[in-house]
């Protein structure tokens, strides 16, 4: 068994995961838009904004994955809890483990850059470096240094 984190954007899917392959070093093993779904019979059409979104992206990292996608676009006066629309991540973080300091002070400036930092990279009780931020795309990360025995 494994868990893979599957994160949700507004539009900017792409360039997120485009981002985090380049900072991880990770490869882009699949990557479809809306637009190309085969139409269904009795389905609606797909709107126009909605084209070029991603509707499934996924990033390989040293034997490990990380998924995403945008969400449908909200129309106007549309609840995005009620129609599946984006809404900001909260009650989660994606963590990620470095393995030395210097390391995890590249990750976290990195991820922290043009988003918000929640907890500034520092030493800890239990780590030589961690640190907590949202990235500009609005994804919550905790960098953490793995502790050498």
């Amino acid at each position: 068994m494994s868990f893979a984190p599957y994160l949700e954007f507004d539009g900017n899917c792409a360039e997120a995961f485009a981002f985090y392959a380049a900072l991880f070093g990770g490869t882009i093993v699949h990557q479809s838009r809306f637009a190309d779904m085969p139409a269904a019979e009795g389905k609606p059409a797909l709107p126009e904004a909605a084209r070029n979104r991603v509707m499934h992206v996924h990033l390989q990292l040293e034997g490990r994955d990380l998924m995403g996608s945008d969400t449908m676009p909200v129309a106007p006066g549309q609840d995005p809890a009620q129609c599946g629309g984006y809404q900001k991540p909260q009650g989660l973080w994606v963590s990620v483990q470095a393995a030395d300091a210097a390391e995890g002070r590249r990750l976290f400036d990195a991820l922290a850059q043009g988003g918000q930092t929640v907890m500034p990279f520092a030493a800890t009780f239990w780590s030589p470096g961690f640190g907590m931020a949202r990235d500009r795309f609005g994804t919550p990360w905790m960098v953490n240094v793995v502790a050498q025995a």
